[in-house]
C-alpha cells in the first residue's frame, strides 16, 4: 500500500508546482487518510481499487478530457491511431447471438483463406461462440493474438449444412484512417477522413496523388463524425494546403509556454479550391485543420457547428503500466480562437449533455438560435471576415440537421441490426447473381433500387424482432432505408469506397459543395474574394 500512496502523493505534487496548484497541507491530508485507511481498516483493502478511485476523483474535478486509463486498456487505446494491430481481418457484428463477417480486409489472412461476408462463425478453437451472449471484446480476444500465431474457425455458410473449417495464421491488419476517395465531377475531387492517425498523411497524399490524375482541380475533404486523434497529423495536413510560414495553430498553458506549428514550403495543394465539410462530431484535430483553413480563408467550411475540444492532453505513465491523460495547454486557431466549448470544475455530466443542449435549443436546424458575444468575435487574416471563437468552428455556411425521414421505426430496425442482417441474408442468395447483373459499380450505382421483395423481408425480419410493422413511419423512412441497404450492397461487393459514393448521394452539406464550386463566383464571394 505504500508504493500507492506515494504515488498519489506524486500525482498531486505534479499539480503543486505552480500557485493554482495543490498545497503541501492538502497532499499531506490525502497521505494521511490513505494511511489511516492501510492501517485501521476494519477488512482487507483493494489498494489498486483505492488508488484508481483517487486518481480518477481528481482528474474529473480538473477537466472533461484529463482521464486514467488502466493498465489492460492502454494498449488497446492506441491501435486505432498507430495505424495496425495483430488479427485475422475481418469486421464483424453479433446479430441474433451469432457472430457474423460483414467483410473481409482486402488483402488479410481472413481473405486469404476464402472466408467471406455473410460467414457465421460458430466455433474459435473448437470453443462454441454461438448462443451464449458473447460481447465483443470477447470477438477480440479471441481473433486478435500475436503475429504469426494460428487460429482455428468454423464457420456456417448460407444454407449449408454443414461447417466449414478454417485455420487463419495472424498478422498485421492495417487500420485506414481515410475512408473514401473519389470524383464528385470532372474536376472535384473528394477525400473523406475518419481520423488523425499515423498513416493519414500517407493516404490523404496517395489519395490527393490518384484525384490530380484523374483531372481534379477542386477539392472536398470530409471532416464529419472525425472525433480528432494526433496534433502532429492535424498540422501535417493542413500543411498541404496552406503556404509557407502560415501559422497553423498554436498551444499554450499555466504550464507550457505558447507552441507555434507553421506550414511549410511543401504543400500538395496550395492553390486548388478546397470545401472542408464540418458537423457536431468534428472535434479536436479536425477543428484544428477547419480553423486554420477558415482562418486564413484558405477555403470554405460548410456544415454545423463543431465539438469544441480544445484541450492539450500529455500522456504520463504510471508505475504500474497504467496512464493519466491530462490536460497541460489549450489549442488556439490562427487568429487567437479557442477552440474549447465552456466547462465548469471539471463538469464531464453537463459537459457530455451539450449536443443534446444544442439539439433542444433549435442550432442543429437554425443557425439563429447561435449567440456570440461580441467579446468571441474574430476577424480572418486575409479577407477579414467576421469568425468566432468560444465553442467549436462556426461553418461559413450551415446545413440543418434533416430530421424529416427520421421516425422511431427506422431507429429501432438499424438499432436491433435489422437492417445490416437482411442486407447479409439477402447477399447470401442473391450474391453472385448480383455480380452477373452488375459487372461494375458503375452500373449497380445507376441502376440497382432496392425492390419491394427486399423491403417485405426487412419487414418480415423487424417483427421477428418484435418491431411490429408502422406502415406511416415505414413510408416516411423509406428512401433513406433503400439508399442504406444499396449502400451495404454496394461495401460488400466492392468496398468502403463504393459504400460512401452510394451514401453521400443523401449528403446535404456535400451537395453544397458541389454547387458552391460549380456556381461561377459562389465559392470566391463566400471567401470575400474581390474578381
Amino acid at each position: 500500500m505504500k508504493k500507492y500512496i506515494s504515488l498519489a502523493v506524486f500525482l498531486l505534487a505534479v499539480f503543486s508546482a505552480h500557485p493554482q496548484g495543490i498545497s503541501s497541507i492538502q497532499q499531506r491530508k490525502l497521505a494521511q487518510a490513505l494511511s489511516a485507511i492501510s492501517g485501521m481498516y476494519v477488512d482487507t483493502i483493494n489498494d489498486k481499487k483505492i488508488i484508481e478511485s483517487t486518481i480518477r476523483g481528481v482528474l474529473e474535478e480538473l477537466d472533461p478530457h484529463s482521464t486514467y486509463i488502466p493498465k489492460e486498456e492502454v494498449q488497446r487505446m492506441h491501435e486505432p491511431l498507430e495505424g495496425s494491430f495483430d488479427g485475422i481481418g475481418v469486421q464483424f457484428q453479433i446479430i441474433k447471438d451469432t457472430i457474423n463477417v460483414v467483410q473481409t480486409v482486402s488483402g488479410t489472412p481472413a481473405e486469404k483463406v476464402g472466408v467471406l461476408p455473410g460467414d457465421k462463425i460458430v466455433y474459435i478453437e473448437n470453443e462454441s461462440v454461438a448462443g451464449i451472449k458473447i460481447q465483443n471484446t470477447d470477438v477480440f480476444k479471441r481473433l486478435r493474438g500475436k503475429r504469426g500465431t494460428p487460429v482455428n474457425i468454423r464457420v456456417k455458410r448460407g444454407n449449408a449444412a454443414e461447417l466449414i473449417d478454417f485455420k487463419i495464421i495472424r498478422d498485421k491488419i492495417p487500420i485506414y484512417s481515410v475512408d473514401a476517395s473519389y470524383m464528385l465531377t470532372d474536376k472535384i475531387g473528394y477525400i473523406k477522413i475518419n481520423s488523425f492517425g499515423s498513416t493519414t498523411t500517407e493516404e490523404f497524399n496517395k489519395a490527393l496523388k490518384t484525384l490530380k490524375s484523374k483531372g481534379m482541380k477542386d477539392l472536398v475533404i470530409s471532416l464529419e463524425r472525425n472525433g480528432g486523434g494526433f496534433l502532429k497529423t492535424s498540422i501535417e495536413l493542413a500543411d498541404e494546403l496552406l503556404p509557407a510560414k502560415q501559422l497553423i495553430v498554436y498551444t499554450e498553458g499555466l504550464n507550457a509556454p505558447r507552441t507555434e506549428a507553421k506550414a511549410t514550403a511543401a504543400g500538395n495543394f496550395e492553390s486548388g479550391r478546397v470545401v472542408i465539410l464540418i458537423d457536431e462530431f468534428s472535434a479536436s484535430a479536425s477543428e484544428i485543420l477547419s480553423g486554420a483553413v477558415q482562418d486564413w480563408d484558405r477555403g470554405v467550411l460548410i456544415g454545423r457547428r463543431t465539438f469544441g475540444k480544445g484541450l492539450v492532453q500529455r500522456e504520463v505513465s504510471l508505475a504500474d503500466g497504467s496512464m493519466m491523460r491530462l490536460t497541460v495547454a489549450r489549442y488556439y486557431t490562427p487568429t487567437g480562437r479557442s477552440i474549447q466549448k465552456p466547462y465548469v470544475n471539471g463538469g464531464a455530466k453537463d459537459y457530455n449533455k451539450d449536443l443534446e443542449e444544442r439539439f433542444e435549443k433549435g442550432e442543429m436546424m437554425h443557425p439563429d438560435s447561435i449567440h456570440f458575444p461580441d467579446s468571441l468575435k474574430f476577424n480572418t487574416l486575409t479577407a477579414n471576415r467576421t469568425v468566432y471563437g468560444g465553442g467549436g468552428i462556426m461553418p461559413d455556411i450551415f446545413i440543418p440537421m434533416d430530421t424529416t425521414e427520421n421516425t422511431l421505426y427506422h431507429r429501432r430496425i438499424v438499432g436491433k441490426g435489422v437492417v445490416n442482417s437482411t442486407m447479409i441474408e439477402y447477399l447470401n442468395i442473391n450474391r453472385d447473381e448480383l455480380r452477373k447483373k452488375y459487372p461494375s459499380f458503375d452500373a449497380f450505382n445507376k441502376n440497382y433500387e432496392a425492390d419491394e421483395s427486399l423491403l417485405k423481408i426487412l419487414i418480415d425480419n423487424a417483427e421477428k424482432e418484435g418491431i411490429k410493422p408502422d406502415e406511416k413511419d415505414f413510408n416516411r423512412s423509406k428512401r433513406v432505408i433503400k439508399i442504406q441497404l444499396k449502400a451495404m450492397i454496394a461495401n460488400d461487393l466492392w468496398g468502403l469506397n463504393e459504400y460512401y459514393e452510394v451514401i453521400n448521394s443523401d449528403n446535404k452539406s456535400l451537395q453544397k459543395a458541389v454547387e458552391i464550386l460549380n456556381t461561377k463566383g459562389a465559392y470566391d464571394k463566400m471567401l470575400g474574394k474581390k474578381k
